[in-house]
């Protein structure tokens, strides 16, 4: 089923950027070593409460678990509240930077 597969595509590709194993992280939110495995297999759905702390776990709302098009959400929020510190100049600049890095 298409929940099944994005579910374990989305938390396999977050758990990748975090740098951290399947193992890891379903000990980290408390469950047996292969909870994480079986979801990113498509074996099995996290509950909604273990979905918020899977969510918590990568430091992202759920509506940025389910924006796919957000490869590293928690590192873009990093980047957006880093943003939010500068004057308008040097976000001019940076916003050239990126522009240069896009061609």
């Amino acid at each position: 089923m298409y929940e099944e597969e994005y579910f374990g595509k989305r938390i396999s590709q977050l758990r990748t950027a975090k740098g951290v194993s399947a193992r890891d992280m379903s000990l980290s939110l408390g469950q047996s070593e292969s909870y994480i495995n079986k979801i990113e297999n498509g074996k099995s759905m996290p509950s909604m409460q273990v979905f918020f702390y899977i969510c918590e776990y990568f430091n992202i709302t759920p509506k940025e678990f389910f924006d796919d098009g957000n490869r590293n959400p928690a590192l873009m929020q990093a980047v957006i509240d880093d943003l939010k510190t500068l004057d308008e100049r040097q976000i001019t600049n940076i916003h050239e930077i990126i522009k240069g890095l896009k061609k």
